[in-house]
């Protein structure tokens, strides 16, 4: 096994075991376990790991794994994670605002990045919202039809 692909098996164990918040903090447990890295490797190793920082039920946020092996790939577990941060939809012309619990905008504008939806053309986070562009106002609609649907 490579350093790389043994950090990276480190890494997932430190965010599944305990509530990891911020990357220093990951770096100091990666110390501890002998692992010296630098802020823009383990940037570059959460990138890859696709982990997030998620809102926990007390308003903290944590690191959450997002590692999948079909091809739902890596946006399964968190597109799950939908439900628990949404809290609101609403469209307008060719925009969406998706409504979050406090710091879940940028897990879920994460998820709707990677998901691929063909009219999407991008999206803007905040702390606790979300700016999807469509590509078109019927495409907007369909985007919050599909949004609703996780709000069910």
């Amino acid at each position: 096994m490579s350093d790389k692909a043994a950090r990276h098996q480190v890494i997932r164990a430190i965010v599944a075991s305990q509530a990891v918040a911020s990357q220093e903090a990951l770096r100091r447990h990666l110390a501890r376990r002998g692992w010296d890295v630098t802020q823009s490797t383990l940037s570059r190793d959460l990138r890859e790991l696709r982990l997030a920082r998620i809102p926990d039920d007390r308003g903290r946020v944590r690191y959450a794994p997002s590692d999948g092996a079909d091809d739902e790939g890596a946006t399964a577990p968190l597109e799950r994670m939908l439900p628990q941060l949404m809290t609101g939809v609403e469209g307008v012309q060719a925009l969406v605002v998706v409504r979050t619990l406090k710091s879940g905008a940028q897990p879920v504008a994460q998820v709707l990045d990677q998901l691929g939806w063909p009219d999407v053309a991008g999206t803007i986070a905040g702390d606790d919202t979300v700016l999807v562009i469509c590509r078109s106002t019927p495409g907007r609609q369909r985007v919050v039809r599909r949004l609703q649907g996780y709000l069910s």
